[in-house]
């Protein structure tokens, strides 16, 4: 059961470095993450995946040293667009037209209200949006992580103009947002691997209208 997974997962502080995830898993984790819904379809960010030995200890060391980035095998980096533009927008639309093989007029009109309010937003206010999209795609990577029996240390601190400095990701208008490495727990050396799971009681954490 997904929760039987969830209950096992916890943010691993140690992972071993002999062991690397396997390409399938990796693939399937980051497929979830591509399937994740979002505002209007827009899927305003990217997922940068990091193997490079010498890009993530660059990065560990923008990251306050967390060593998770370099001793996982793979390193998430969910980068948001910096902004919304005309030319971004349509380019959505435009592919759904073209893969769905029609146009429909709500969804034309839908198309010029979202070109009217977004590209002229402040660009602050539009990557803040775009950032809590890449949550959702970043909870849905936790969450088939976790299904697939792979550790993952959600992480966001880190200094984001480091990072993207170092992966360029200023010419591709995106920004960093957050960090996701993914390995194999170190349970002999990870102090956390055997502590309870607590959360909230459920009565102060889900109330319900009926």
């Amino acid at each position: 059961m997904l929760i039987d997974k969830l209950n096992w997962r916890y943010a691993t502080k140690k992972m071993d470095p002999a062991k690397a995830v396997p390409e399938d898993k990796v693939e399937r984790i980051l497929e979830a993450a591509h399937l994740a819904p979002t505002s209007s379809g827009l899927q305003p960010y990217e997922i940068i995946v990091v193997t490079n030995p010498d890009v993530r200890a660059k990065i560990r060391d923008a990251a306050n040293g967390q060593a998770q980035i370099t001793e996982g095998s793979h390193l998430l980096v969910f980068a948001a667009w910096d902004t919304y533009t005309e030319e971004r927008i349509n380019k959505v639309f435009d592919q759904v037209n073209a893969e769905r093989g029609f146009t429909n007029e709500g969804w034309e009109n839908y198309r010029k209200m979202l070109l009217g309010a977004y590209p002229p937003r402040d660009a602050q206010v539009n990557f803040e949006h775009a950032a809590r999209q890449a949550y959702i795609g970043f909870g849905l990577a936790i969450t088939a992580a976790a299904f697939e029996g792979v550790d993952a240390t959600p992480m966001e601190g880190f200094d984001p103009a480091k990072v993207d400095e170092i992966l360029g990701l200023k010419a591709r208008g995106l920004r960093s947002v957050t960090l996701l490495p993914l390995g194999y727990r170190q349970a002999d050396a990870d102090w956390l691997v055997n502590l309870k799971k607590v959360r909230r009681p459920k009565d102060q954490f889900i109330s319900k209208v009926a």
